[in-house]
């Protein structure tokens, strides 16, 4: 369990801040959700503002958040706003302006990027252009998983008990981050997959994972791969293109 955070509340002008900027960043995101065509701009604002209120309204008992039902920790963000107001009271202004524009960083990324994939999914026909679409935000969660405190046992839950967001978002966060990884829940993804975009990023991760396999792992990963093949992507061609990189690096003399 973590430790807990030290005792050292915001001051009430950073959380008058916080919280005017939570309401502008609210409103106008209930208003553009009824003038504008962009449905993710506007729920992006909404969020922000709620996470901008709700940090302002209880600070420091908060521990984390929930969106689009993916846990995003905010105690970091938390942290460094309590350390910028310790600084300036110690006459350190250089350090906690550091510390505060590092907090305003961190809180940018809190976006719902997440949820995007759902809304893709639902909006948009089957095709090349949804495919890309959703490339796009596999690429974004990678990007934001450099920025974000995140917990390897909270990240493998995702993938292997989370939504179809969570999941994606999962294999995204591992995909970009090594230390993450978590080679059974890849392959179950792969074996359990809830869509061929998911099943197809579940393989494109265990193919990076390969290096770090031992023998073991690998057997167990080529039978998950042949008989997924057989069943469910024997005509779908990105699929078996990527089945056969894994199979050949796992058995390089395989005949073809």
């Amino acid at each position: 369990m973590d430790s807990p955070l030290p005792s050292l509340p915001m001051r009430p002008w950073t959380r008058i801040l916080m919280g005017l900027l939570g309401a502008v960043s609210f409103v106008a995101g209930v208003i553009a959700v009824f003038i504008t065509q962009n449905e993710l701009g506007a729920a992006v604002l909404v969020v922000l503002g709620g996470v901008l209120l709700v940090l302002a309204l209880w600070g420091s008992s908060i521990e984390s958040l929930e969106f689009g039902g993916a846990k995003l920790v905010v105690r970091t963000v938390q942290e460094k706003l309590r350390l910028a107001d310790a600084s300036e009271g110690r006459g350190d202004i250089a350090e906690a302006g550091r510390l505060r524009a590092e907090a305003r960083a961190l809180l940018e990324t809190i976006e719902p990027v997440a949820s995007e994939y759902r809304l893709t999914r639902a909006s948009m026909s089957s095709g090349p252009a949804r495919t890309q679409a959703m490339e796009k935000v596999v690429s974004d969660v990678r990007r934001l998983s450099a920025e974000l405190p995140l917990d390897s046992a909270e990240v493998s839950r995702w993938l292997r008990q989370g939504s179809e967001e969570q999941r994606i978002a999962a294999l995204a966060i591992m995909q970009a981050r090594p230390e993450l990884r978590d080679f059974d829940a890849a392959l179950e993804a792969i074996e359990h997959s809830r869509s061929a975009f998911e099943q197809y990023h579940a393989m494109l991760l265990s193919l990076q994972m390969l290096d770090d396999l031992d023998q073991e792992h690998r057997c167990r990963l080529a039978e998950v791969i042949k008989s997924e093949r057989e069943v469910h992507f024997r005509d779908d061609g990105d699929r078996l293109w990527l089945s056969e990189r894994i199979l050949a690096e796992v058995d390089p003399q395989r005949s073809r």
